[in-house]
């Protein structure tokens, strides 16, 4: 209770300021010093004492702070507002919506956004990970109370399990952060295109800010998403810098969520490796019990791949750097097994890792029209087709339920014309038939809707089991859904190996 009466603000990295006096704390060695347990246990005992004291609004220092700097707050309010109605004044609300996290910056965006235009009508959406804080929740459901007029959906993916995911493709890592792709950019594209159905451009106001990562200084103020690319994204608060986000919400007496009382600077997924060590130290403290069960995932994910030295790897933090499916089983199924046909330089023969579907042949449908009676059925021959002349592309053959598979290039024309680049287009389709378990990348990144993606049997990592469907009256074969990715698929990056020699 040293510095109860005291004006005190965080600045990151152990960096605050004391009654106007810049004071560094060792986090580091806090940690070390003071079990989660037994910290817990404290905050208990004192409790209702800290109930006395977290009611900030007749500080005197805080007032003092946002008088000494209402000018300031006042211009960056008038200009973020200024931009939001300059970028969507025009544009019908049944056109944009606020990505809403829960966090600080989300809620001063969607309150810049809702005083700039005048409603409280704008569709907020919220992205349920499965990996929230519960005071996310709590304010989520407080955030809904005092808005009632706002039209607050919340997405949710039911195909996939992250424990599971975790196994099969291994823990995500800063470099392979696939839990985004599935959990949140999945979920909120089939999100959308309910409810924006028929709409090609749709207007999302994001809280994103370039102080928060260096990758972010280099994003744009107006730009396409290049996840979801039907969205216009419109970041208000690209400048702002921490202070300004606090000082807004606190001279406005915003409501917010009350993780960042307890100390998290940052309320997204409670278990992303990108996460501080003092994110985890208090993810122990406050979820005991989740924060112990992903610690033993993690121990059991080392072990599974061979870490000799295991508990060391997890316990240095070393797995957030993983990159790749090193001693993962199911990195098998990012090596294609080709060749060259010997009589015919122009086919391809594939040993593949999953049985032949007519899941396979959906694949090629970016390509041209599949036609199933033009070949020898016995032989497991279809055709390819293109679609301004209904020339013959592609021969696949293969029997259902064989692995062995012959693709033939039969004509350079259409959107084969790129010839050095055919080759690629192939094996990029085979890649994502081998690897595809459902993380709704293609659908997102496919301007037509024309992709449909869906787990037959929720909750399980098999890609026999995904329904992946490409509607032939959408598809413009632009190619897009294989160009995105290297490979064709963003799962063949976060399962593939460091000494994959066939890999293309």
């Amino acid at each position: 209770m040293q510095f109860v009466e005291s004006s005190v603000w965080a600045a990151g990295g152990g960096v605050y300021f004391i009654d106007g006096q810049k004071v560094k704390i060792n986090l580091v060695k806090a940690i070390h010093e003071n079990e989660p347990a037994i910290v817990a246990s404290k905050l208990k005992e004192y409790e209702e004492l800290n109930k006395k004291y977290s009611n900030y609004s007749d500080s005197k220092w805080l007032k003092g702070a946002i008088e000494v700097n209402k000018t300031h707050i006042q211009s960056i309010e008038y200009e973020a507002m200024s931009f939001i109605r300059n970028e969507a004044g025009n544009v019908n609300l049944s056109s944009m919506f606020v990505s809403f996290s829960c966090g600080k910056d989300s809620t001063v965006t969607s309150n810049l956004v809702r005083e700039a235009l005048g409603t409280e009508k704008i569709i907020h959406i919220y992205g349920d990970t499965t990996l929230e804080y519960p005071d996310s929740f709590s304010y989520l459901s407080r955030f809904k109370k005092e808005h009632p007029k706002m039209p607050l959906i919340v997405s949710k993916t039911k195909d996939q399990d992250f424990l599971d995911l975790c196994m099969y493709l291994g823990p995500p890592s800063r470099v392979l952060r696939w839990c985004c792709t599935v959990f949140k950019t999945g979920s909120i594209n089939i999100l959308l295109e309910t409810l924006f159905k028929g709409k090609s451009q749709v207007l999302a106001f994001h809280g994103i800010r370039r102080a928060e990562s260096s990758s972010r200084r280099k994003y744009d103020r107006v730009s396409v998403s290049p996840k979801i690319t039907k969205q216009v994204v419109l970041q208000p608060i690209l400048d702002w810098m921490d202070f300004d986000v606090w000082l807004y919400i606190l001279s406005r007496n915003l409501d917010f969520n009350d993780a960042y009382k307890k100390g998290f600077s940052r309320v997204g997924c409670w278990c992303c490796p990108n996460n501080s060590n003092w994110a985890e130290y208090l993810a122990k403290i406050y979820m005991p019990e989740q924060s112990m069960a992903f610690t033993n995932l993690l121990y059991d994910f080392a072990k599974k791949v061979g870490k000799k030295d295991w508990k060391e790897y997890i316990d240095s933090g070393n797995w957030k750097a993983r990159q790749g499916g090193n001693g993962l089983e199911n990195s098998k199924s990012a090596i294609l097994q080709v060749t060259e046909c010997v009589n015919n330089e122009n086919a391809y023969n594939f040993e593949l890792t999953r049985p032949i579907t007519d899941a396979l042949y959906e694949l090629f449908k970016p390509f041209g029209i599949i036609d199933k009676t033009m070949g020898n059925q016995r032989l497991g021959e279809v055709y390819v087709l293109n679609r301004s002349d209904s020339m013959p592309l592609l021969k696949i053959a293969g029997k259902l339920g064989q692995n062995r598979l012959r693709l033939s290039i039969l004509n350079y024309r259409g959107p084969f014309r790129a010839r050095n680049n055919v080759e690629s287009y192939l094996k990029a389709q085979i890649t994502k038939y081998q690897t595809c378990i459902g993380c709704y990348s293609c659908p997102s990144i496919c301007k037509h809707s024309a992709i449909r993606v869906e787990n037959k049997k929720p909750g399980g990592v098999d890609p026999s089991t995904i329904n992946y469907q490409i509607d032939e009256k959408k598809c413009v074969g632009c190619l897009e859904c294989i160009l995105h990715h290297n490979n064709g698929c963003y799962i063949k990056k976060v399962v593939r190996v460091s000494n994959d020699k066939l890999q293309i």
